[in-house]
């Protein structure tokens, strides 16, 4: 076994007993990981895959746990992530539901519970950020803010499904740099007729 799967396993290992909370929090610890860590990828590359695997059911964190296995070393790579990532927080599942139910009514265990929930809120925050930031360099201010309140509209206020929403976002991109250029043409163009 190459050390290229004992990275793959170590990472999702790492992710899957400390992403407390599920796949939101999980993100942050997967492309810390595959960016920082490994340097398996470009954040770029990283935002895309995420993109992609919103769209697609099932777990967040087992799409990226199988991804980058499978971008490394083929499909026992993929399997080799996946299974690092679940098995062991399938066990831990168990015998934490196990001892939280023994200790229920602990002041101990819910202190414990609502410890963590902040460091949860910062992580995503920070990597929130980040993505805005890129996004901003991405398409502009103008776009970058507007996407961000459309996206916020769609799916807080008119409930839209998320992999709605990515869908859309993405068709757009995919068009987004050949409007921008036909704009900006058609702006100098007026500007040398005057």
């Amino acid at each position: 076994m190459g050390n290229t799967y004992v990275q793959i396993g170590m990472a999702m290992l790492r992710t899957g007993i400390l992403g407390y909370g599920g796949g939101p929090s999980i993100v942050p610890l997967i492309r810390y990981e595959a960016v920082t860590r490994f340097q398996w990828m470009k954040d770029e590359e990283f935002m895309e895959v995420l993109a992609i695997a919103n769209t697609l059911p099932g777990p967040i964190a087992t799409k990226l746990a199988g991804y980058l296995g499978y971008r490394l070393k083929g499909s026992a790579g993929a399997i080799v992530g996946v299974l690092a990532h679940i098995v062991p927080t399938c066990v831990a599942m168990v015998g934490l539901y196990s001892f939280i139910q023994f200790f229920s009514t602990s002041h101990v265990i819910k202190g414990m519970i609502a410890a963590v929930v902040p460091i949860v809120a910062v992580m995503l925050g920070v990597m929130a950020y980040e993505f805005g930031e890129k996004a901003i360099k991405g398409l502009g201010w103008a776009a970058g803010i507007t996407f961000f309140v459309v996206s916020f509209l769609l799916l807080q206020t008119f409930s839209v499904h998320p992999a709605i929403v990515i869908f859309l976002f993405l068709l757009y991109g995919s068009f987004h740099h050949k409007l921008k250029d036909k704009w900006k043409k058609r702006q100098l163009g007026t500007g040398e007729d005057v």
